[in-house]
């Protein structure tokens, strides 16, 4: 039994699929397939029921699964804490960060951190909260950026800073004679949001409950969906509507013939708390601490609506 042939069926039982758990594991469907069977007879018992179309966890295999996840997460405390007596800035650092947050954040703290631990870099990804945290906890990533709320056990959250959401608007959109937006004038308006499974999505829902109720309607023409805040952005400078979003990613500048505006909400404006959350037995504080300092020291680079 190796920590490979653990990692080879915990990826398998997430992914329920041969193909993709291989990908993910950078290695053939071939090779995962016999060293997961090598392992089930090694145990002597079936940890995977296997059809044409899907792959099912036994029972047996599910406790055996989990057991093998508390394995794989404590190996990586090990080495870890073997490198602990090193120069904690002295080696990569994997850090995630939520689709809405990484794209205006990282072009910033990279060459902060440049400048204050120039021999640490940045293994970076970007991904869906659930997704991050699945890789926090196996320790595949040693810290991810994301929006709370966020609370998971053995992890230690930290808020970062406090970013209020605007409303992007075409540059001709008669909104734009306003100082400030009505929540509930976003009910008036094509508005464009991401796709089910962003944050960024149900942080604007939660902030505006009617729109909920609009785009359940079966009636409903006023709502259309993005992949990403840069295609909605898009989408808006096309005037096929308007859209909200965090102050960071407003990015008026980015068409120089003036095609996007933006406006504040009215008081109390919506918002989002960015935090960082990190295991607290990974070794390595100061890496951590490095990351935090260059985080709070750029925010106020972040680009400001024009």
């Amino acid at each position: 039994m190796t920590l490979t042939e653990l990692r080879y069926i915990v990826t398998l039982a997430q992914e329920r699929h041969f193909g993709r758990a291989a990908e993910r594991c950078f290695v053939s469907q071939p090779t995962l397939s016999v060293a997961v069977k090598k392992l089930e007879e090694e145990l002597g018992v079936a940890l995977f029921e296997r059809s044409k179309s899907t792959v099912q966890v036994t029972p047996l295999g599910e406790k055996i699964v989990e057991q093998a996840q508390r394995v794989l997460e404590q190996s990586s405390v090990i080495k870890e804490l073997a490198n602990a007596g090193k120069d904690q800035l002295a080696s990569p650092l994997r850090i995630g960060a939520i689709y809405t947050i990484g794209p205006y954040l990282f072009p910033h703290l990279v060459p902060a951190l440049t400048r204050s631990a120039p021999q640490m870099p940045l293994y970076i990804e970007e991904g869906f909260t659930a997704n991050l945290r699945r890789k926090l906890r196996s320790g595949e990533l040693d810290a991810i950026i994301i929006a709370l709320p966020f609370t998971e056990t053995d992890v230690v959250t930290k808020p970062l800073y406090e970013e209020q959401f605007e409303v992007l608007m075409p540059a001709d959109h008669a909104w734009v004679q306003r100082e400030f937006i009505d929540k509930e004038d976003l009910l008036k308006e094509r508005l464009l949001l991401l796709g089910e499974g962003h944050c960024f999505r149900d942080q604007i829902l939660e902030a505006c409950p009617a729109i909920s109720q609009q785009l359940n309607s079966p009636s409903n023409t006023l709502t259309a969906e993005g992949g990403s805040l840069e295609t909605i952005r898009h989408m808006v400078a096309s005037k096929l509507g308007i859209t909200v979003l965090p102050r960071s990613a407003i990015g008026t500048g980015h068409y120089e013939s003036g095609l996007l505006a933006s406006r504040p909400f009215k008081a109390p404006a919506p918002s989002r708390t960015v935090a960082i959350a990190w295991r607290a037995s990974f070794p390595r504080p100061k890496a951590i601490d490095a990351v935090t300092d260059a985080i709070t020291k750029c925010h106020e680079a972040l680009p400001e609506p024009a």
